[in-house]
Parts: structure tokens; sequence; C-alpha cells
């Protein structure tokens, strides 16, 4: 039975992302499919409260209008702590995509444990039919989440070694459409 923190949380997000009609990028889905499904992950590895709630909002500071502060003053300081730790600071005034992803890959090596595993469940659930629906950006990207891994490596191992094992895939699928 789910929590009614988690369930608090759920509803913010997708009210949040719905309040922007954010869709997924390939899918045009409704963006909430994508929190979901990594809170899905996240519930497979720990039964954390905080963890899966902040699975569920890892996306809204970055994504919507809801600030950090808010985050905060709705689900306490402990769910705020960890969205932090998986808000990607950078902003595009940083500089072009490399200078971002390096202020991000940063910022991610000194999150906590805990946001690292939810940090891994996204990186699957983003891996997830990259390299089918844009194999061009796909190379760029699975690059991007090989780096990434790098500093990931301290959340869940059984989910850290699935998003290793998509990204050795992605690369395979990807050689073979050259």
């Amino acid at each position: 039975m789910m929590s009614e923190k988690i369930i608090k949380a759920a509803e913010f997000a997708k009210n949040a992302h719905e309040s922007i009609d954010q869709r997924r990028k390939y899918s045009n889905e409704p963006y909430i499919v994508h929190p979901e499904a990594v809170a899905e992950l996240v519930t497979t590895v720990t039964d954390d409260v905080e963890m899966i709630c902040a699975a569920w909002l890892h996306d809204v500071v970055e994504d919507t209008p809801i600030s950090l502060s808010e985050i905060h003053s709705h689900f306490g300081a402990g769910i705020g702590e960890l969205v932090d730790d998986l808000t990607d600071p950078a902003q595009r005034a940083d500089g072009n995509r490399a200078t971002r992803i390096a202020i991000n890959y940063k910022h991610t090596a000194q999150a906590s444990v805990r946001a690292k595993t939810v940090k891994l469940a996204d990186v699957i659930h983003n891996l997830t039919g990259i390299v089918e629906c844009d194999p061009n950006f796909a190379w760029k990207f699975v690059q991007e989440k090989k780096q990434l891994l790098e500093v990931l490596n301290a959340g869940d191992q059984s989910l850290f070694k699935l998003a290793d094992a998509m990204v050795k895939d992605c690369v395979i699928k990807l050689e073979r459409m050259k």
C-alpha cells in the first residue's frame, strides 16, 4: 500500500508537469509517465518513502515553475535535499551542451547515495527506446550516460548493473546501425 506522502508527491508531480502540458519527447505521452516509471524502478530496490517521493518529484524543479523552496515547504528537508541532488543546476546561459553536462556531472558526483540510486532509475528509463527513437542523438546521449555512470557507482548495485548493461546494449545497437 502506498503511503500518503508518496501519493501526495505523485499528485504534486502530475499537477506540476500537467500545468505546462509537458510531454515525453518521442512518444508525446503526458510527461508524468517518466517520473512514474522512475518511482516504480526505485520501489524495486527500496521502500524508503523519501526516495520514492523524490523519484516522483525529480524533474519538477528542473522542468516546471515549481521552486526547490516549494518542494522543501510541501515535503520537508529530507525530500527537498534529495530533489536538490537530482536537479541539474546548469542553465542554457552557462554555455554549450558539453559545458552544461560537466556542471551537472560535478553536481551529481557530490549527491547522496540515495539520490544516486534515484538517478540510476532515471538513467535507465531515459535510455529505454532512445536508440530506436533518435539514433543520431542517441550516440551523444548514450556516451553522456556512460560518463555519468562513473559517478553513480555508489548507488544501488542492481540498478547500476542494469544501467551499465543498457548503455552497453545501446552502443551495440548503434554500432549495428552504422
